[in-house]
């Protein structure tokens, strides 16, 4: 369209006074011009393509060694009944580069050599914090753990300026889950009714209208809460899309149900028997099962009913083709009481998880099996890859593995990961005891990550203004952090920005986890400076990260200690009252057991430096009667008021070393599989595959809480080597936050 004058200068007016245009001139301007087009703040089409690499922190094959077995040799000699081909993965970090690298890196065709992903279920969280602050059991005691730092910093974007945030954040993860699927794939998208309306534009726009299936009410609540002012909001909404038309689809059934039966087959013949009028198409061939006692022929799925001639001719002599009024011609399509009626989109007859059901692992968005059951037979195959990003508490992967699909699951919180690690690992636990095969899964992360703007730069600013925001918060956060440390600036330094005493000091990233590429930058450092002693402060460290990176600077003549870099250092009052510790990561003690050529490990002691509060500021807050449990100096401590007194009381929670233990685990030969990564090929497309100097923990033996089971076993089964010789042995352990600490010992066989 062409421009008036008196419209060139006003556009050029609102250009020159660096405002934005009003909607009528980009409709004016710009070619593209759709009928209905979802547009949010900041919107770009723009979509993350890094590629980072894989590493593999944990490989699970044999779920337990319950007796003494002998310590296999080998990189390809698993003791478990792994099926060959597919290894099952679970990856820790932000979905977003964990998407990216799945589509453009070494993965991908992986993947597609299994026929790609054929089905992927997410259920994002709907507003900031939900997935991040758990109830954690301790005695009798409930305690309530905040999110970390990272995770909070995380989602601030996904939820603090509102929906534009969220439908970014949610569209470039859509975008790149459809390059992911399979042509012949679908996704389920679970959502509630805070994002519902948001999310079926952006999936009407990532997948295209023609391409949705169903919009599926799935009732969540058996009981509203009654509000006062509208009806009670008992439901959830499932957005079902396919990437295309020809997507995978079997037509699910209820139970048998004499009431649903007869809404459902409205007709009924001479003989009593209901049934449904179909189209069907008298051109084409094939005919792939029987259904009912007259021979009616079902067609594959999303076909039309094919008859041959004969079969017509023979359905009209049985009474079994009928024609309409205006003469067209239909099928009746007989009753299998066998089945039950098939499944509609309302689904009332799946229960949402109760707190006493043996699958609940005490997840707060945990969902029921049989809510995913349904919706995996529908659309995909035994044998297919299945994929969840959001993982949760794992419930698609465990659904996935008793129905013998492959699957990958992601989460950005480590508590999430390690929720699912127990759950499937009791999955394993339970197909072995029925004698049935399962997969091996290893637990990924990214071994190297792009610098992200979660520090709160502004990201509809241009590229070189971000980049000049984020360098000046940068130097805040540091600036911040020394001053909390109590430590010196310095400057001239690659990696070290302050000092503190005879200690240089190395602030690791706002936004991510301190990786051992970190740790290796840091080393090389101080020995080409002739620093002997560094501290590296860090909100969390990369899962995985294991002593061996602290043992092997010792080595090269660096002393590292590696601190946590608590929360009160965004409280000003805290830096001011001299309140800010920060805390060393937790160490484990074990006493091996030998005999023979036999081993087993004994856990001896265990220390965490965790802090979520103070006793002065719980007290300050505490209403009259009022209770709360919580984490001040690396114990758990219940604070109470009395309600007429005021009088403040307080009680350890943690009596004993292990109440601090969620799960542990051992690798009993750690040094026999060596952590590699596929990196491209510097001037090609290839990748080759590189050490990184670490090694995969190979999960041989664990002990773990479960809701039902709180003991935890202190001491492992013993293992029998192969040969005498020096062997490295792991031991992990994880704590009630899901935080991992590796210990590596040497033992004399």
């Amino acid at each position: 369209m062409k421009l008036t004058d008196h419209e060139i200068r006003d556009v050029v007016k609102y250009l020159e006074e660096g405002k934005p245009l009003p909607d009528k001139y980009r409709f004016m301007l710009f070619d593209d011009k759709r009928e209905v087009e979802l547009v949010w703040n900041g919107k770009t089409n723009e979509i993350t393509n890094t590629v980072l690499p894989f590493q593999t922190i944990e490989v699970i094959d044999e779920p337990r060694s319950e007796e003494q077995a002998s310590l296999q040799q080998g990189l390809f000699d698993f003791s478990g009944r792994q099926i060959s081909g597919w290894t099952n993965k679970l990856i820790w970090g932000d979905n977003k580069l964990i998407l990216s690298s799945l589509k453009n890196g070494p993965l991908r065709q992986e993947i597609e050599d299994q026929g790609g992903i054929k089905l992927i279920y997410i259920d994002p969280p709907f507003d900031v914090g939900a997935d991040f602050s758990m109830n954690i059991e301790i005695g009798d005691e409930s305690l309530v753990k905040q999110p970390s730092v990272l995770e909070e910093l995380a989602y601030r974007d996904t939820w603090g300026k509102g929906a534009d945030s969220f439908i970014a954040m949610i569209y470039e993860r859509l975008s790149l889950m459809k390059d992911l699927l399979a042509d012949d794939g679908s996704i389920y998208v679970h959502c509630d009714w805070r994002v519902n309306a948001n999310m079926r534009f952006v999936l009407d726009e990532v997948f295209g209208k023609n391409n949705f299936i169903n919009e599926i009410i799935w009732q969540k609540v058996r009981a509203s809460k009654g509000q006062a002012k509208s009806f009670g909001n008992v439901h959830d909404t499932i957005f079902v899309y396919g990437k295309t038309r020809n997507y995978v689809f079997y037509k699910q059934y209820n139970e048998h149900d004499e009431a649903r039966i007869k809404s459902h087959y409205n007709n009924v013949d001479s003989g009593g028997r209901q049934y449904q009028l179909a189209d069907f198409t008298q051109a084409g061939q094939g005919e792939p099962r029987v259904f009912g006692d007259k021979g009616l022929l079902t067609p594959p799925t999303g076909k039309h009913w094919i008859w041959s001639q004969e079969r017509i001719d023979q359905g009209i002599k049985d009474n079994l083709i009928i024609f309409t009024e205006s003469g067209k011609p239909r099928v009746k399509r007989f009753l299998d009481v066998s089945l039950g009626s098939p499944v509609e989109d309302i689904w009332t007859d799946i229960y949402p998880l109760n707190s006493q059901a043996k699958e609940s692992v005490e997840y707060p968005t945990q969902k029921p099996e049989t809510l995913i059951e349904r919706l995996m037979m529908a659309s995909s195959n035994e044998g297919d890859v299945v994929a969840d990003f959001f993982t949760g508490s794992g419930t698609t992967m465990a659904v996935a593995e008793k129905l013998g699909r492959k699957w990958i699951g992601s989460d950005l919180g480590k508590f999430s990961i390690h929720t699912a690690r127990k759950r499937m690992i009791a999955v394993q636990r339970q197909l072995k005891k029925d004698g049935k095969n399962y997969r091996a899964f290893e637990i990924l992360n990214l071994g190297r990550y792009e610098r992200q703007h979660y520090v709160g730069v502004n990201t509809n600013l241009r590229a070189e203004e971000q980049e000049r925001q984020l360098t000046k918060k940068e130097k805040d956060f540091v600036i911040l952090i020394t001053k909390a440390y109590k430590a010196e600036p310095i400057q001239g330094f690659r990696t070290f920005q302050a000092q503190r005493a005879s200690r240089l000091v190395s602030i690791g990233p706002i936004n991510l986890p301190v990786s051992r590429l970190y740790v290796d930058k840091v080393v090389e450092e101080a020995i080409e400076k002739g620093i002997t002693k560094v501290d590296i402060l860090a909100f969390e460290f990369e899962m995985g990260l294991s002593p061996a990176a602290q043992d092997e600077a010792k080595n090269k003549g660096v002393d590292i200690a590696l601190k946590y870099i608590p929360r009160e250092v965004f409280d000003k009052r805290a830096i001011e009252k001299d309140q800010v510790v920060f805390h060393d990561v937790s160490f484990i003690e074990v006493k091996p057991h030998i005999k023979g050529r036999t081993l087993s490990i004994e856990l001896t002691d265990f220390s965490v430096f965790y802090s979520q509060d103070s006793i002065d500021n719980i007290s300050a807050e505490l209403k009259p009667g009022g209770t709360k449990v919580e984490v001040v100096g690396g114990q758990i401590w219940k604070v109470s008021k009395d309600k007429d007194t005021d009088i403040v009381e307080k009680e350890q929670l943690t009596k004993h070393w292990t109440d601090w233990i969620d799960y542990w685990s051992v690798d009993f030969d750690y040094e026999n599989r060596k952590e590699m990564v596929r990196v491209k090929k510097e001037d090609s497309d290839d990748y080759e595959e590189q050490w990184t100097g670490d090694y995969v923990f190979e999960n041989e033996w664990q002990s773990f809480r479960t809701k039902k089971e709180r003991k935890l076993e202190l001491q492992s089964v013993f293992k029998e080597y192969m040969a005498k010789g020096s062997y490295k042995v792991a031991i992990k352990v994880i704590d009630i936050f899901g935080n991992d600490t590796t210990k590596v010992i040497e033992v004399n066989i």
